[in-house]
């Protein structure tokens, strides 16, 4: 089938090079406009520009999406159907409509759960412990579409966000392929979803960022590596602005509802032990164990590190960042 590609960022370019090495063909890649991107704001292309370029594939780059122009133009391409990946914006229905054969996206979440921008840190953040790759019918409602096929996908206690979203970008593209197979041959049937499993995933924000350190260690454990890579769970410390990019979980760690803390002995956010090359933090219940950190102006850096260079002590106290 003729395909157009909706997609922006990293986790969209392993399905459209799926699609580039399969019988289909990429008319046309959809992808959203030149931006200011990394420490030095660059004006730099999407991931998934850059992929299409590399492949001699048009590239539309439109700033409104209801422009009559770009579905004239996108009608010019004669696409069968329409494939979205993490494009960044909902599409209209006269976009939806123009594909004959209509349009599907791979959503990184095991529908109906986790509708919406941030599926993968959110999954996390909830200490969910499977997630997936859902191929579904793009519909006008957000992520509400019958689903097509899925993927399952384990989430251990130590992955990060930018990890696990790199496994379900690779989960995604046979399933996508082999999709795209069934819906040409006529025997892809649509799974309405249920709507009373839906949960939404809230785009992230800076205000995530902050630690209530009288949460339990590992739904703290869980906030820092969902926010990872942005906007990255911090806290202060002596003053500075301390990122908190990766933590473990302390042997013995208690389940939520449970504490090996005596009330009013030690207060949540404190540094309990550094001496074994760890900052280890009291929460609500039990420890949690800092492994990497990133004071502001400087270069991130291990637990063991950070002691040896900042000298923090047993007694400090992390306090709550301050955002807008």
């Amino acid at each position: 089938m003729r395909v157009v590609y909706f997609g922006t960022p990293q986790f969209a370019t392993p399905s459209l090079a799926a699609l580039l090495a399969s019988r289909h063909i990429v008319v046309a890649v959809v992808t959203q406009p030149d931006r200011a991107r990394g420490r030095g704001q660059h004006v730099t292309p999407s991931p998934v520009k850059a992929l299409a370029v590399a492949h001699g594939i048009p590239v539309l780059q439109p700033e409104r999406l209801k422009d009559a122009e770009l579905l004239r133009t996108l009608a010019g391409f004669g696409a069968d159907i329409g494939v979205v990946a993490a494009y960044g914006k909902l599409l209209p229905q006269a976009l939806l409509d123009l594909p004959p054969r209509g349009m599907v996206n791979v959503h990184a979440s095991l529908l109906p759960r986790w509708r919406g921008a941030a599926p993968i840190h959110r999954a996390i953040q909830a200490g969910d412990t499977i997630t997936g790759v859902t191929i579904m019918r793009v519909v006008l409602a957000l992520d509400a579409g019958p689903m097509l096929a899925r993927v399952e996908v384990p989430i251990d206690d130590e992955i990060r966000s930018d990890e696990l979203e790199a496994r379900l970008a690779d989960a995604g593209t046979q399933l996508l392929v082999d999709t795209l197979d069934r819906l040409e041959a006529g025997t892809a049937a649509g799974t309405p979803q249920d709507e009373t499993l839906v949960t939404y995933a809230a785009r992230l924000d800076r205000r995530d960022s902050q630690i209530d350190w009288t949460r339990p260690a590992r739904a703290i454990h869980n906030q820092i590596r969902g926010l990872h890579p942005w906007p990255l769970a911090a806290v202060v410390w002596r003053g500075k602005r301390l990122i908190l990019r990766a933590s473990t979980l302390a042997p013995g760690t208690l389940a939520p509802g449970t504490s090996t803390l005596t009330p009013g002995t030690l207060a949540p956010g404190t540094i309990v032990d550094v001496s074994a090359g760890i900052l280890l933090v009291a929460t609500g219940n039990s420890p949690l164990a800092v492994t990497e950190v990133q004071l502001e102006g400087r270069r991130a850096q291990s637990a063991r590190e950070f002691i040896n260079g900042a000298h923090p002590t047993a007694g400090d106290r992390f306090e709550p960042v301050s955002v807008s």
